[in-house]
């Protein structure tokens, strides 16, 4: 794994970046990409073969659950926390990283995007047959920012854009293939109360209503067959009603019996996935908490809000149902008879009901809501407790997904995806330092070619490389342009000589047209 990560920091030396574009919009070079990824294909195999003992010593511990440790240690063993305490003995085999005046953090969580996928939606509006598995392309720009940010695990569900979509899957951000990436797959569905682009209301909840009742239907249908099919490999005769002969054949039912389009769905009701449900209006609260409780699958469901959905705050506190908010955290609302603007910081309402919350970023923007820390750090500004705004990043999206007892702390027995960072998570001078997902080291700032080519001085990539040498060839410059200006009212025989070369004519002269035999 060490001789595999210094492979890939020479090459990334080696590598080449224009500097004429914006950083954040710069292609990945292929070999960069290619290298990057492949170094992580280990996370697919058995993490004894390949994760070893580290000891990050000596910094600032945050465990997110628990008290702040001021000077610790964090030992990480086959990949997961082995142990977490103001001082851990070090293992003879283990790697001692030295993080004095540093801050050990757990990989924060991206609770809900469809960032890494080709598309967000699909055309169809049911599709629950769908897995974002097969849309995830390993080598976009937007997993290795995820990486240098110290976003470890992100949870990438269908667009808003539909009514049932795909299944999803929480991923790390970086492996060679989507099977390398899943750090967890079969998280949810993806559903929609507000409408689809070209639905109303009405349309939209006439859609789930025939989607819910074709599948109870088809269930029958096939439970009945089955029953069925038994009695006549008895040698039995049918001998009870179609009711009772459908809730016996349910029970003979295996999961491979029912037809693949309807399986996400039938495990939906069933309870057995979780449901991303959104929620963009106050209005469709109401109907997500109703649909969820007739359906089945109430006890599963987090809800994803707009920023006017904080309305509904009451009811929401009624449901007790966790909830993930828009990247805008800011509500605008305009008075229609005075015109004046207001207001309201939507997490500070959602954490004053008493729910538990995750914090999205906006990827695509400039400004600092494309980071989950400056998101947590707003909420602190505004109000909202540092302990609930540090779990917004951390611990409660990855309970949303099913997944606290794996992600999300600084806790012994979970998977040891901890970042290392230069200060405090939501001071905006931190830099993420060091990465480890499942105890192997991903990312180190030093070895970051691209921070190294964006903080680079000019001289460091092109020209000459002393002043002397500098202002030498500024001045051959200014001699030839000098030349040139100068002769311009020349003969044209005595143009300079480089617009003689290669046998081309010199300006102003006239082409001549070649004789034939005849000499006309």
């Amino acid at each position: 794994m060490t001789s595999a990560i210094g492979e890939m920091a020479m090459i990334q030396k080696q590598t080449p970046i224009d500097r004429r574009r914006p950083a954040l919009v710069r292609q990945m070079p292929v070999a960069l990409v290619l290298v990057g990824l492949a170094v992580m294909s280990v996370l697919a195999t058995d993490r004894t073969a390949t994760a070893q003992s580290i000891l990050l010593q000596g910094g600032k511990i945050i465990p997110v659950v628990g008290d702040t440790i001021e000077k610790g240690d964090v030992l990480i063993k086959n990949g997961f926390i082995e142990a977490v305490g103001e001082k851990v003995d070090a293992p003879f085999d283990a790697t001692v990283v030295d993080c004095t005046n540093k801050v050990v953090f757990p990989g924060m969580f991206d609770a809900h995007t469809w960032r890494g996928m080709d598309q967000p939606n699909e055309s169809p509006p049911v599709t629950p047959f769908l897995n974002v598995y097969d849309a995830i392309d390993p080598s976009q720009l937007f997993f290795e920012d995820s990486l240098r940010d110290g976003v470890l695990s992100i949870h990438i569900a269908p667009g808003d854009d539909t009514v049932i979509g795909g299944m999803s899957r929480v991923v790390h951000p970086i492996g060679l293939t989507p099977s390398e990436m899943t750090t967890a797959s079969d998280i949810a569905l993806k559903l929609s109360i507000t409408p689809k682009s070209g639905f109303d209301r009405m349309r939209q909840m006439a859609t789930f209503r025939e989607t819910f009742r074709k599948l109870d239907e088809d269930m029958k249908a096939l439970a009945e067959k089955t029953y069925e099919d038994q009695l006549r490999k008895d040698g039995k005769d049918l001998d009870v009603p179609p009711e009772e002969a459908q809730k016996r054949g349910r029970e003979l039912l295996k999961p491979e019996d029912v037809p693949e389009k309807d399986r996400n769905l039938l495990a939906l009701t069933q309870g057995k996935v979780r449901a991303f449900v959104h929620c963009d209006k106050a209005m469709d609260v109401a109907t997500g908490i109703r649909l969820a409780k007739e359906h089945g699958f109430f006890d599963q469901t987090v809800f994803v809000l707009g920023t006017e959905a904080f309305k509904a705050a009451d009811a929401l506190k009624a449901a007790g149902r966790p909830v993930v908010l828009d990247a805008q955290l800011i509500h605008v609302e305009t008075d229609p008879l005075t015109g004046d603007e207001k207001e309201t910081f939507v997490p500070k309402i959602i954490d004053d009901a008493g729910l538990e919350f995750a914090l999205l970023r906006n990827w695509g923007s400039a400004m600092g809501e494309r980071y989950l820390w400056y998101q947590a750090a707003r909420c602190v500004r505004e109000g909202v407790s540092r302990e609930h705004a540090l779990k917004a990043i951390t611990l409660w999206p990855a309970e949303m997904s099913g997944l606290g007892h794996r992600l999300g702390s600084l806790e012994v027995g979970k998977d040891a995806n901890v970042v290392v960072l230069t200060g405090d998570p939501l001071d905006m001078q931190s830099w993420v330092d060091k990465a480890y997902v499942q105890g192997i080291e991903v990312y180190e700032r030093s070895e970051d070619i691209r921070l190294k080519r964006l903080f680079a001085e000019p001289a460091d990539e092109q020209g000459p490389s002393t002043s002397a040498e500098g202002e030498a060839a500024t001045e051959d410059n200014h001699e030839i342009h000098k030349n040139e200006y100068k002769d311009k009212d020349a003969n044209p025989d005595d143009k300079p000589r480089r617009e003689r070369r290669e046998g081309r004519r010199p300006r102003g002269e006239r082409r001549r047209r070649p004789r034939d035999e005849s000499g006309e």
